[in-house]
């Protein structure tokens, strides 16, 4: 392996495939935009994040991640209740359009309810909806999954309004330009909601835990979870945070709008985005 910037570990077969790109001249792929949320949740003493391991048949399989993928038309198209900063104030926050930036906030509500089951959602401006792991929550999932329904569609035939205020924004990370398939990732915490817990329902995980950050990390040096470098990179930055008050404080302050480029190998000078 070799240590990147930031003093994680890159795995020896990305540093191969990025030394074996630039060799031959690789034509980097444009980056798809995607969106991707840690679920925190409190205990008696600390805090837990929720991860997800991607299937072995899936890009960047067998890698410990955040639920998360890519923005799909439907949700730059969705007309939806919404809740908390308008498109315009994600806008400012998120460093793109106001259009752009209601694509990337459906997208992790969307995402985050398909590959966890949880819903941030709510029949007002001020409340979450309870429990959604019943049958029909569960058919509606699927649908949502398998492209049957759009997200607008589900909120709308409950009469529930996407609370975006629950989502606080990051940071962006940009996949390195030797990776076949890349993503220009948008990153949120959000607080798993009271009443709502997280259900291991997503096609394209096949292992799922809560755990403490700093143990998460722990765990990743020793070898026994794997994880991309802006996985590691969040995963210290949150527990440096010391608590959940303190993780949103720290978000209030990110630079979100410039993306970290992870680039592992001897001569990689990866960018972090860096608090503001």
């Amino acid at each position: 392996m070799t240590i990147d910037s930031d003093g994680f570990a890159a795995p020896a077969a990305l540093v191969e495939h990025a030394r074996r790109f630039q060799a031959e001249g690789g034509v980097p792929a444009t980056p798809r935009v995607a969106a991707t949320v840690l679920l925190l949740r409190p205990t008696e003493t600390d805090f837990e994040v929720y991860v997800i391991r991607r299937v072995a048949a899936m890009i960047f399989g067998g890698m410990y991640a955040f639920p998360g993928g890519g923005v799909d038309r439907s949700d730059s198209e969705a007309h939806l209740d919404w809740a908390g900063p308008t498109p315009d104030e994600w806008a400012g926050r998120l460093g793109v359009v106001p259009g752009a930036a209601q694509a990337v906030v459906c997208a992790a509500a969307r995402e985050v309810f398909e590959e966890a089951g949880v819903l941030l959602a709510g029949p007002d401006r001020a409340t979450v909806v309870g429990d959604v792991s019943g049958d029909d929550w569960e058919a509606a999932r699927q649908d949502l999954e398998g492209r049957r329904l759009g997200f607008a569609a589900l909120l709308a035939d409950r009469q529930l309004t996407l609370r975006s205020d629950l989502l606080l924004p990051w940071s962006r990370w940009i996949t390195p330009e030797f990776e076949p398939r890349r993503f220009d990732t948008y990153f949120f915490v959000a607080l798993l909601p009271a009443g709502q817990r997280t259900r291991d329902v997503s096609g394209e995980a096949d292992h799922t835990l809560w755990i403490r950050p700093a143990d998460a990390l722990a765990r990743a040096q020793a070898g026994e979870l794997t994880m991309l470098p802006p996985t590691l990179v969040t995963l210290a930055q949150v527990a440096a945070a010391g608590d959940l008050a303190g993780v949103a404080r720290a978000a209030a302050h990110r630079d979100r709008r410039h993306p970290g480029h992870p680039t592992p190998g001897p001569a990689a000078e990866p960018a972090n985005p860096a608090s503001s």
